[in-house]
């Protein structure tokens, strides 16, 4: 099974095709979907609906995926959830980039910081990393810097920020699902 987390455009056609793609890995793929702005309430639902899918699947190793601010989601979720997690272009500072967007921002870096205490040393290696070196929206560089010290970290030099062509990835994120 896999979870898939929509980033911050939750009703772009792209995550249809993120879905289509990752059922290439898994013919299990749910889309858990989330409001997007409100960053407390969206933790609560996320983490209720991503545990009550890994109970009901028979999958033993199941698999949350997140793009964008789904990434920020599904780093946290996956590791709450004892669950392995696979990030595209995540957004690791949404209380910076995001304000005018949401109505509370700073949640996230509440969050962020006061949530799980050094979850990142709790989760090393049981998360994978792809960053777009085009990235448009985010800086990739500081999202690598952040993340390599914990995770595996592939660079795509093709794909833009919402990621639409995830399937040169697909062996890599596979092979990381069943290890």
């Amino acid at each position: 099974m896999i979870i898939y987390l929509h980033g911050f455009d939750s009703n772009s056609p792209g995550n249809h095709e993120k879905v289509l793609q990752l059922q290439f890995i898994d013919p299990d793929v749910r889309f858990i979907s989330y409001s997007t702005l409100h960053p407390r309430h969206d933790m609560q639902h996320l983490l209720k609906e991503t545990n009550k899918a890994v109970q009901q699947s028979e999958d033993t190793h199941p698999l949350i995926c997140g793009v964008g601010l789904g990434g920020f989601w599904a780093e946290r979720i996956g590791f709450l959830c004892g669950i392995r997690q696979a990030l595209f272009n995540p957004n690791l500072f949404p209380h910076e980039n995001m304000p005018g967007k949401i109505d509370r921002p700073e949640e996230y870096l509440d969050i962020a910081t006061k949530c799980i205490s050094e979850f990142r040393t709790k989760n090393q290696d049981n998360c994978l990393v792809i960053l777009s070196r085009e990235d448009e929206m985010l800086d990739s560089q500081r999202s690598a810097d952040t993340l390599s010290p914990y995770y595996n970290i592939i660079w795509d030099e093709n794909q833009g920020h919402k990621f639409k062509q995830i399937s040169p990835h697909l062996q890599a994120i596979k092979a990381f699902k069943q290890r």
